[in-house]
């Protein structure tokens, strides 16, 4: 697919999804506002730039600015337009819901693979004096990195998908304090009758008592720095870290395509909102529909 049809097909998309119920989180409260400039193409931009790979709101106005004027004749000045794209990023959440559900599933089953990333608004020493975004984001350690930093976690749990990336059928965005296992246990209620693959975060001291009262299997690999692991244990973590290997292509792709981790540009709450949950919808909105046609 060319980069007219890309763009048309995701205007087309959001302008079907915005008419119907998502410009209920965007709704004005002034008495004057003007959308000669619409809110879809300003959230079409947004993604449109992501997808194109441009990391930040800067490069993606400065590209359009100087070649898309044609598709977007009536495009504010930039503060204007980071104005008007702050104004909608109570929009973002509920249009990745959205995506969520239309993604086609394939012989789903029940297994379940879960992970999480950080997105870094400020790391090691810097973190004590960073103050963006209280109202979410404060500071963690991430053992994956051997990071310490203030931002927040985006934790995903997806089915699985032989052959392909898991569906992602819950995604959480919480302080980068929060660990998986907190979150692991908001969701735990609703994953009856399943197999649940992890990492060492969700090693759980109660796993047997889980497995027998709503028989949920949690699976970890064993970790590889013990020594003298019995054959059985290496056999165990093999598996497990295969089964487990397509939701952290997922997490590759979106990395890949949004560099979603890197948030050191934003200075608010809802710059914020609109780098995590814009780029995971740009990013599963691609994999979802433009893809196979790329």
């Amino acid at each position: 697919m060319n980069w007219q049809n890309r763009l048309i097909t995701i205007y087309l998309y959001v302008c079907k999804h915005y008419q119907q119920n998502l410009w209920v989180h965007s709704q004005r409260m002034s008495n004057y506002a003007d959308l000669s400039f619409s809110d879809e193409e300003v959230i079409t931009l947004f993604l449109f730039g992501v997808m194109d790979k441009h990391r930040e709101i800067k490069c993606i106005y400065e590209y359009a600015d100087r070649h898309l004027r044609d598709w977007f004749p009536r495009l504010p000045g930039y503060v204007a337009y980071v104005q008007r794209l702050n104004q909608v990023a109570d929009v973002f959440a509920p249009l990745l819901a959205l995506i969520q559900q239309e993604q086609e599933a394939r012989n789903s089953g029940q297994v379940w693979l879960t992970d999480s990333f950080p997105v870094i608004l400020a790391r090691q020493g810097h973190r004590f004096k960073a103050c963006v975004a209280k109202q979410l984001a404060n500071s963690g350690y991430c053992s994956t990195r051997k990071l310490y930093y203030h931002g927040v976690r985006v934790h995903i749990i997806g089915r699985r998908q032989p052959g392909s990336s898991p569906i992602p059928e819950y995604i959480d965005v919480t302080g980068a304090s929060d660990h998986d296992g907190k979150i692991f246990d908001q969701i735990r209620p609703q994953l009856h009758n399943n197999e649940l693959y992890g990492d060492k975060a969700y090693q759980r001291p109660d796993a047997e008592e889980i497995r027998q009262a709503q028989n949920l299997t949690v699976l970890i690999p064993v970790k590889k720095r013990q020594p003298c692991l019995e054959p059985q244990d290496q056999w165990l973590s093999t598996a497990v870290s295969r089964v487990r290997q397509p939701i952290e292509a997922l997490f590759a792709l979106i990395k890949e395509k949004t560099d979603i981790e890197c948030a050191s540009k934003v200075r608010s709450y809802k710059e914020l909102m609109v780098h995590v949950f814009g780029k995971l919808a740009a990013a599963l909105f691609f994999w979802n529909f433009l893809r196979v046609s790329s």
